[in-house]
């Protein structure tokens, strides 16, 4: 099995992902959507939650060896990105959606110098939308950008599009089109229902349930 396999069975089997073709969720956009991702769940279980943070350690290790720093996004970065940054020894900051409302008014939390090489933790990547407003603060506060790992992706074209024009690296530990080929092996998905579920995948924005 391949890590990308490996990563995704975990994700099933405490139930961080659910697959509901026949009774789409329905996400914050609107959009109707066979699957929903919460990898949240993940840290309630301590063996498979020391997995996921051992591969994405790995990934770090291996694809941005120049990172100086890690930094989470809030919230469901957080977690993943402190565990990897105790791991890997690398110092740790997490970035929130919007300033601080009181205090000092932070945006990033922790402490980093302008020019720092730092790679963003993130847990999930959809749009990518949120995600790249994260890359955008991180910029303005003068630290360099190296990439972003996150647990999973659906995979959207405009979401690697997206990517590419903000001159951002990206990699996951497991993706949409694994989950949904080990659905099929596994036979919790039948073939038929497997290219439904990947049509969804090219236009979600206007998929409406099988």
């Amino acid at each position: 099995m391949t890590n990308e396999k490996a990563v995704a069975e975990k994700l099933l089997q405490v139930a961080a992902v659910k697959l509901s073709p026949d009774q789409p969720f329905t996400w914050a956009s609107g959009w109707k959507s066979p699957i929903y991702c919460d990898n949240r769940k993940v840290l309630s279980f301590p063996y498979v939650r020391d997995f996921i943070k051992s591969e994405l350690c790995n990934v770090i290790f291996e694809g941005f060896p120049e990172a100086e720093m890690l930094a989470g996004v809030a919230t469901a970065g957080i977690a993943w990105g402190a565990m990897a940054a105790d791991q890997l020894k690398l110092p740790y900051v997490y970035v929130r959606p919007k300033p601080k409302e009181h205090g000092m008014g932070n945006q990033i939390e922790g402490f980093y110098s302008a020019g720092q090489k730092v790679l963003v933790i993130e847990d999930l990547i959809s749009t990518g939308k949120s995600s790249l407003q994260v890359v955008d603060v991180l910029r303005a506060a003068g630290v360099e950008v190296v990439g972003m790992v996150s647990i999973f992706t659906y995979g959207f074209s405009h979401a690697d599009e997206a990517f590419a024009k903000a001159g951002v690296t990206y990699k996951s530990l497991t993706n949409y089109s694994s989950l949904i080929s080990l659905a099929v092996e596994k036979g919790q998905v039948s073939a038929e229902t497997e290219q439904l579920l990947l049509e969804w995948r090219k236009d979600p924005a206007n998929w409406k349930g099988l």
